[in-house]
């Protein structure tokens, strides 16, 4: 329940489709593509102030409800800093009316896209439901907006205290996690609303009483401050009389007086250095800025885009791609609702002068202050941000949805349409514009922060900053009763029918060079996607040169033949498109995210990007340095070192899957890679014989097939022999479970990754009964795992189970930080509740209807948006299944029993045999490792260089 910023113009597209494109034709105007982003919708208010949005959209029968309460952690008084937050936790736990945690019904009634955050400014809470359940759904939310406080005892309060406590101590164990309490505190002084981070402090959470919560609550969250919006399968006529029936009976709340938070400015530059666990040194600017209202805010998000933003911004041509002296760099604009910040960031590259840098983005900042943006600068930031907004508006709900544009523009400026007008003043922007807002804020004292590696200052100073007490526990829990909740008012509304999943046909055809395409068409939104994939993967590394694959896709969009990577950069943004590549243990991947108006430009940038790579020297060395900072990075982070250090131990260093899962390899291969190296994957692997193309989107066939034979056609097919994976190598056999520790002194938390190598490979049927067990074990929010380390025990912020979707033999995988001084408490709780499930305590009635409803009727959620279409079809091809599976599912599900449920997991699982890698502070946690008396083994790990 991570905090969600304000989602205002530059939205960064998902990793999947990022990338550059190609101008040939003329590209979409802006205008056009201001014109195409629409949400209309129709309001009215309740007597008890409840303002109610309503957006019509049919193409799935599911509805998105997005409630927004307007308080967040700004509106907190001293002494109850984190309250917003640690109420949003207490809103899930249940209410008078409905008493079980929210998450049951919600799985129960299929729900998706389901969440709470907070910020600084606003509560949100949302989900995505079947049609026929929303009735269920407006029942809950309204439930804990009228009758939450007969709901919430002591023992709720100090069982949610403790996960959020967890969720701080998970944050701030990340490197640069203490960052954020220095940004707030140096730029807004002590008093500003702004001044300390949502997730509070430890003492204020400690501090918390049952009156103290229970008061924040009535003087808050009353109806005439919240407003809820309905996008989906429904409209106003229908939604008046059931929003009425379920929230119209909620009194009023007390009046509330909005506080004052001006736009601070620095009397003089501050300069201030960090020591963190960090990969490299980072090099900040930042100042604090208007909000998401403010006359300038639009002008100062183009800036930053142009600043460090667009792949071709100038920080980025500067440092990245000129001197190489910083990994990566950006810039953008955090806007809130009465402030924001501007942030220009830049990671150092090992054995550069972060002083010189810093000197390098000033003067580039100087120069962007004298001269401002150029014309194409500034069309090329409107395009690609408006061409972002408009895929995003593909989903009715979820974190960033049509309703959440909705709501925020009418929580934080009275008027659901804000997102209109502020795509209609980016498309206005001039350099002129620009400049003026850039002079008359980048001008003001900067705030210079750098964070260089080095042990953390936990000084008791420096931790009253991170908002820390001397040990960061919480007293002991007071002996209470329960209190008993009062009689139910109102009872749960019966569901609605629930029609089957309609997942789009698959068209399939062949280009004149055998390439097979498939293709399913999705017009809700006019933009296409698509997916050049490759029998390849991380998995098609030599042994002795992991890290091939991830450095040949990194280099693929950073210049072909005949264009550099700026120019390549470029074009996309003109055009509104993104392309990236990279890849995953089984496939490499080449995306493209394109406007339907644009597709064929489009598609030529992206064949040029596949077929002819130049691999540059010079770009070998600039992306192997990003490579080896990665793998720094990954081995500076908690669940970095567990990832890198699990499959080895899972598989064997000589099974293609026993490697570090994230492709990047180990730091001596990669440095050794060489470009022969690299243009030799690219031809045995990357070739049209081992292609497969994957459109969705809102095109067809007859216009499609002509764009690809132009673009990939003429792709000549090379017959000759290729090297082939192979997965013959033995996988150990585990004899008992075991314990391998790696040390990270310090940590507040330990992360526990664990598992064992199944008998199962990707393609297997069985593994359909077997992942609906493990949803009952450890995968869903409601799982036993979850369920005993967060919500009973309070240990743990989250524990998950997974089983990934790989072509071979596939791992069950555990995941679950917990506080330092329950870690071999934690294991001992891990494997006890595995046995439990696997031996007398099987899944019970309730846990199976559960579970077989929620698949059952999320189906239609699930699949919503083309992406998540692209990725089942992708499964669908390469496991081997029928066009028709995941329509068959529901079917399926409906079979299974909970003898089924058991069988599968017993004979998959076995819990005497599971493999542990504990990543925390050896001083602390082996001693508790110890007393569990299971094997253990202390890991060390290679420094990156």
């Amino acid at each position: 329940m991570r905090p969600m910023p304000h989602r205002r113009l530059l939205i960064a597209l998902p990793l999947l489709f990022a990338g550059p494109a190609y101008a040939a034709p003329e590209p979409a105007q802006v205008a056009a593509l201001v014109a195409k982003v629409d949400i209309p919708y129709e309001a009215f208010t309740l007597p008890n102030g409840l303002r109610v949005l309503v957006h019509t959209d049919r193409k799935a029968p599911v509805v998105a409800l997005s409630v927004w309460y307007h308080v967040g952690s700004k509106d907190e008084p001293a002494g109850k800093t984190g309250f917003a937050h640690l109420f949003e936790h207490l809103m899930f736990n249940g209410s008078e009316n409905a008493p079980e945690d929210f998450f049951t019904p919600l799985q129960q009634i299929g729900g998706t896209d389901y969440n709470g955050t907070t910020w600084f400014d606003r509560t949100n809470y949302f989900e995505t439901v079947p049609t026929g359940a929303l009735q269920t759904a407006l029942f809950l939310e309204s439930d804990r907006m009228g009758h939450l406080l007969g709901g919430i005892d002591q023992t709720k309060l100090d069982n949610q205290r403790g996960v959020v406590q967890n969720e701080k101590r998970q944050g701030d164990n990340e490197p640069f996690g203490l960052t954020e309490y220095t940004v707030q505190a140096t730029l807004f002084p002590v008093g500003h609303p702004y001044h300390h981070t949502t997730i509070g402090s430890m003492a204020d959470l400690n501090g918390a009483s049952l009156t103290d919560v229970k008061n924040w609550f009535r003087a808050r969250y009353g109806p005439d401050n919240a407003v809820l919006v309905l996008a989906g399968d429904i409209d106003a006529k229908t939604a008046k009389p059931l929003v009425t029936k379920w929230f119209g009976d909620i009194p009023r709340g007390p009046a509330i007086t909005r506080v004052e938070a001006p736009v601070p400015t620095l009397a003089a530059p501050v300069t201030k250095v960090l020591k963190d666990r960090v990969p490299y040194t980072r090099v900040e600017r930042r100042w604090a800025v208007e909000g998401v209202n403010g006359a300038d805010t639009t002008a100062l998000e183009v800036a930053a885009s142009v600043l460090g933003g667009l792949s071709s911004s100038r920080l980025d041509n500067a440092l990245v791609r000129g001197d190489q002296s910083a990994i990566s760099v950006s810039a953008s604009v955090e806007a809130f609702e009465q402030v924001g910040i501007f942030t220009i960031s830049a990671n150092v590259k090992p054995g550069a002068d972060p002083v010189a840098v810093g000197k390098k983005i000033d003067a580039i900042v100087a120069d962007f202050l004298k001269n401002g943006p150029t014309a194409d600068e500034v069309r090329r930031v409107a395009t690609r941000s408006i061409s972002a907004t408009i895929g995003g508006y593909e989903s009715v709900g979820g974190f960033g949805g049509k309703a959440v544009a909705l709501a925020e523009g009418l929580v934080y400026s009275d008027d659901p349409q804000k997102y209109k007008k502020d795509l209609a003043e980016l498309a206005a922007q001039t350099p002129a514009t620009v400049m003026a807002a850039s002079r008359k804020w980048l001008s003001r004292p900067v705030f210079n922060l750098t964070i260089e590696p080095g042990p953390r200052d936990t000084s008791p100073a420096a931790m009253a900053l991170a908002g820390d007490d001397a040990t960061g526990a919480a007293p002991a829990p007071a002996v209470t009763t329960a209190s008993v909740p009062p009689k139910p008012t109102r009872t749960a509304p019966p569901v609605g029918a629930f029609p089957p999943l309609k997942f789009p046909a698959i068209e399939r055809t062949t280009l004149a060079n055998g390439i097979s395409v498939y293709f399913a068409r999705r017009p809700a939104v006019p933009v296409v996607r698509v997916s050049v994939s490759f029998d390849a993967g991380s998995s098609a590394d030599p042994a002795d040169t992991l890290g091939l694959q991830s450095l040949t896709m990194a280099l693929l969009d950073e210049g072909t033949k005949t264009k550099t990577s700026v120019q390549l950069a470029e074009a996309q943004e003109r055009l509104g498109a993104t392309i990236s590549s990279g890849g995953g243990i089984d496939r490499s991947n080449v995306g493209l995210y394109a406007l339907t108006p644009n597709l064929g430009a489009s598609l030529d940038l992206l064949a040029d990007i596949v077929r002819n790579p130049a691999f540059d020297p010079k770009e070998v060395e600039r992306l192997r340095g990003q490579q080896l900072a990665a793998i720094s990075a990954q081995l500076s982070q908690p669940n970095g070192v567990a990832s890198y250090v699990l499959p080895g131990k899972l598989y064997g260093a000589a099974y293609p899957y026993g490697r570090p899962f994230s492709g990047l390899g180990d730091a001596a291969s990669v440095a050794k890679i060489s470009r022969d190296a690299i243009a030799g994957f690219h031809h045995d692997w990357l070739y049209a014989g081992n292609a497969a193309i994957f459109v969705v989107g809102d095109t067809d066939m007859a216009t499609l097939k002509p764009l690809l034979e132009s673009s990939f056609g003429n792709w000549p097919t090379d017959r000759m022999a290729r090297p082939r994976k192979s997965f013959a190598a033995p996988i150990p056999a585990n004899a008992a479970t075991k314990i391998y520790l790696v040390d990270r002194p310090g940590s507040p938390q330990s992360v526990i990754a664990g598992g064992q190598v199944l008998a199962n490979e990707g393609k297997d049927d069985a593994l359909i009964v077997l992942r609906q067990a493990n949803d009952v074990l450890g995968g869903s929010f409601l799982s036993r795992l979850n369920t005993d380390l967060r919500e009973t025990k309070g240990w743990s912020y989250g524990v998950s189970a997974s089983i990934p979707t790989l072509e071979n033999r596939v791992p069950y995988m555990i995941n679950a930080p917990v506080q330092a001084d329950r870690t071999g408490d934690s294991v001992a709780a891990l494997i006890a509740d595995i046995k439990t499930f696997l031996g007398p305590k099987g899944t019970t009635p309730e846990e199976l209807e559960r579970t077989v409803n929620g698949s059952i009727r999320e189906l239609p959620g699930n699949f919503e948006t083309s992406d998540a279409v692209l990725g089942a079809m992708q499964r669908i091809i390469y496991l081997g299944r029928p066009d028709n599976f995941y329509e068959t599912l529901a079917d399926r599900y409906r079979a299974m029993t909970a003898a089924d449920f058991d069988k599968a997991a017993r004979a998959a699982i076995d819990p005497n045999k599971l493999v542990f890698v504990v990543v925390g502070d050896a001083a602390k946690v082996k001693p508790q490792l110890e007393k569990l008396g299971l094997p253990l083994e202390t890991v060390q790990l290679p420094v990156a260089k």
